[in-house]
């Protein structure tokens, strides 16, 4: 684990733990759990004298090229004065190909391939903070290998729909998750000289009409849902840089609204970074530059024709706005410069890419968000002593997923397929039979272009091919086991446009029905980032894995959990309905929209939905199995009654009832059944993975901060803990309380 803070002393792990305020990131240590926090380093501000004379010396016209995209992906450099470009990546799953200057055409360098890390989904399914941090140092390393200032990374908005097109890049419906999960990640990233760009700031959850879309959200919702991972990414990690998003927030478009990036990014939460827009994102020059916007990248235009440039330089020289505005902005952006050491190179980090110990730190995110959800026959492991041959049925069985859709790919050297890995961990004497099963089709007057954005997305051919479907049914028919291969891929999934459905593409239910009826013994993998309909799949199949873009690894991970090399231990970061009607953004009536759309479901979204309306998820939120049994015992809180400022000991101990070691979520939920105003039935506000041996106990603590358990009064405009009795659950899903306990609150 390449954890830089790491004690590796029993002394010096007590006193970090003694130090400890607010986290779930745990150290092991005997048979105890320890609370660790991960907290990023803020702006430098020692250059603030420096910064004061080279701004001094600048021309209006370098000063707005400081502030403008002067390439697809860079600010313009001032080399007169040692100010170089301030360079940028996308990177939600590893540092993007190098890509021309002035087109989105791929510059054709040799020397760019990087590491393919799992998607968000997939990292946010490990309930690993641990791997967050390890993503982020990883991911950090290569982007500085690249020599990039800025990743394009984390995106951490709320999964609100589970037809959005960027569920598989998001984290999680869950802010509490969300938090927990970014913090550690935009530390790692930036422990390596390179700054993240949180994104996308904020209330952007639909890429349906996201260009223009006014989003109406009543402010407890927007404070308790969506705005949490954002707080704790100033706050705790000190982000340096964040995105503006596309769409508008109560009227006003993001990249201008002041209440967002003045009141409450700077203002309240002390923000001192920069902001840089989505790309094309910014509709007027005054008001973004007086509202907080920093940076403006995009295209198509010509780079003197971005609002920050022409239009910027002539406005001043009018005095329609104010130099001294704009050198706020400059100012800002050579702050962070300094900081990351791109203007002054002195020992800055060199980084690595495209490594070895890269492509294992992706095996090791992948191979824990794998989710078990089903193993009612034992099918799984596989048990390759009494196996001669295996069925390998799917066109995902062979699909890689670096590349494709709209948005940032990955050109990498390595990519595992699931099949590949089955042929990489199999042993030799077993037959593995081939079959696609199905094409990936789309129809070409419908599928989604480039940019456009509509609410089908990709429409698929959802016809199976007669021969495709004889070959699968032949190979699962004369083999002792078939795998089936199905789900999704990031051509279908995909920025810039929501699906229509919940339906599985191409023709795959029909698939997977007709295998089942010839051979019995057939595991269903889903490789997806969303959820799908697999209602009538889960009741008709006894074998049932899930699993996401995972990354350069991906495929030798899947094997490895097939196999029983790694016991599973993934956790659903979002709630799998039975249909989409159960979702609550669309039960409401209240997605897509049209020029305006409005949460309407307000702070109940996701599992809090389900849970507060008593509707049976088909998998809920939490929900993973492992091929041994854990049993929760013993659960106490070290008092009864605490006051609104205490850090409250949740305690418990965890037994593996199985034969196999594994690991498992300790999950805390709070219930506030007494509270004056409307709460969800319950909220995640804990979690730790724990890794038990087979027949051992540990006795587990969990430390929550009574602050926690406050909802956000829109009266007060404050966060507010009433006073009165909770209860404490725990569970390994929010379905799957088992025990609980109740604490007062004075």
């Amino acid at each position: 684990m390449k954890i830089k803070s790491i004690y590796t002393s029993m002394i010096a792990a007590s006193l970090l733990a003694a130090s400890c305020k607010d986290s779930n990131q745990t150290v092991q240590i005997s048979n105890e759990t320890m609370t660790v926090e991960y907290k990023g380093t803020p702006i430098s501000k020692a250059f603030d004298a420096k910064i004061d004379s080279l701004v001094s010396q600048m021309t209006l016209e370098e000063k707005s090229g400081v502030l403008h995209g002067n390439s697809m992906f860079a600010t313009k450099a001032v080399e007169r004065l040692g100010i170089p470009e301030l360079t940028m990546a996308d990177g939600p799953l590893g540092v993007r190909e190098e890509i021309s200057r002035d087109s989105w055409a791929a510059a054709g360098w040799d020397n760019d391939f990087a590491t393919y890390y799992p998607a968000g989904g997939g990292l946010a399914a490990t309930w690993n903070t641990e791997l967050a941090y390890l993503f982020g140092t990883s991911v950090g390393e290569e982007a500085i290998a690249r020599d990039k200032d800025v990743l394009l990374s984390p995106a951490i908005n709320i999964i609100r729909t589970p037809l959005g097109g960027r569920t598989y890049e998001y984290f999680t419906e869950d802010p509490f998750l969300n938090k927990k999960m970014s913090v550690p990640f935009i530390v790692g990233v930036q422990e390596n000289d390179v700054a993240v760009c949180v994104k996308h700031f904020a209330a952007n959850n639909q890429e349906t009409h996201r260009d223009y879309v006014d989003v109406q959200i009543e402010e407890r919702a927007l404070r308790e849902i969506y705005l949490p991972a954002f707080e704790a990414a100033v706050k705790e990690a000190h982000a340096y840089s964040f995105m503006g998003a596309y769409n508008k927030f109560r009227g006003e478009y993001l990249c201008e609204n002041g209440y967002m990036l003045n009141e409450i990014l700077r203002k309240e939460w002390g923000f001192e970074g920069i902001v840089i827009s989505d790309w094309a994102a910014v509709h007027d020059t005054k008001k973004s530059i007086e509202n907080g916007l920093d940076v403006e990248m995009g295209t198509p235009k010509p780079f003197n024709e971005f609002f920050y440039a022409d239009s910027l330089i002539e406005k001043v020289k009018s005095g329609e706005i104010a130099e001294s505005d704009v050198d706020i902005h400059v100012k800002r952006v050579l702050r962070m410069m300094f900081t990351l050491k791109s203007i002054d190179d002195k020992g800055r980090a060199k980084g690595s890419i495209n490594t070895e110990d890269h492509f294992e730190d992706a095996y090791k995110i992948a191979a824990e968000s794998v989710v078990l959800l089903k193993n009612a026959k034992n099918l799984l492991p596989l048990k390759t002593d009494i196996i001669k041959s295996i069925a390998v049925i799917g066109n995902n069985a062979m699909k890689k997923n670096a590349l494709g859709g709209f948005g940032a790919g990955v050109k990498t050297k390595r990519e595992v397929t699931p099949l590949e890995g089955l042929q990489n961990r199999l042993p030799k004497s077993i037959e593995i039979n081939y079959a696609e099963g199905y094409l990936e089709r789309y129809s070409n007057n419908e599928k989604a272009k480039l940019g456009d954005i509509t609410l089908s997305g990709p429409a698929t051919i959802n016809t199976l091919e007669p021969a495709l479907l004889d070959e699968a049914i032949k190979a699962a028919k004369n083999s002792d086991v078939a795998i089936i291969f199905a789900g999704s891929n990031r051509d279908y999934e995909t920025e810039a446009s929501d699906r229509g459905s919940l339906d599985l593409p191409f023709g795959q239910e029909e698939l997977i029905k007709k295998v089942l009826e010839v051979n019995p013994n057939t595991i269903v993998v889903f490789i997806a980032g969303a959820p799908f309909d697999i209602e009538d799949i889960s009741k008709k199949s006894s074998s049932l894995i899930w699993s996401w873009f995972n990354g350069s690894e991906g495929g030798n991970a899947l094997a490895d959990v097939i196999l029983g090399n790694v016991n599973p231990s993934g956790k659903l970061p979002w709630t799998m309905p039975k249909k989409i009607e159960d979702s609550p953004a669309h039960a409401t009536n209240s997605f897509p929209g049209d020029e305006t759309v409005s949460y309407t479901e307000g702070i109940l979204v996701g599992y809090r939905w389900f849970d507060t309306k008593k509707i049976e998820p088909l998998y809920p939120f939490g929900y993973g199995l492992s091929y041994t049994t854990f049993e929760f015992s013993n659960l106490k809180t070290d008092k009864t009654a605490y006051d609104k400022d205490d850090m409250i000991k949740v305690s418990f101990d965890l037994k593996n009832t199985g034969t196999t070691d594994g690991k498992e979520v300790a999950q805390l939920y709070i219930s506030d059944e007494e509270s004056y105003v409307e709460k969800a039935a319950q909220e995640l506000k804990g979690f730790q993975k724990i890794s038990v041996k087979s027949g051992e106990t540990k006795h587990v603590t969990i430390t929550l901060p009574a602050k926690e358990l406050a909802y956000y009064n829109e009266v007060k405009k404050e966060w507010l803990v009433e006073s009165g009795s909770y209860k404490i659950k725990i569970g390994n899903s929010s379905r799957g309380i088992k025990a609980e306990t109740k604490i007062n609150i004075n």
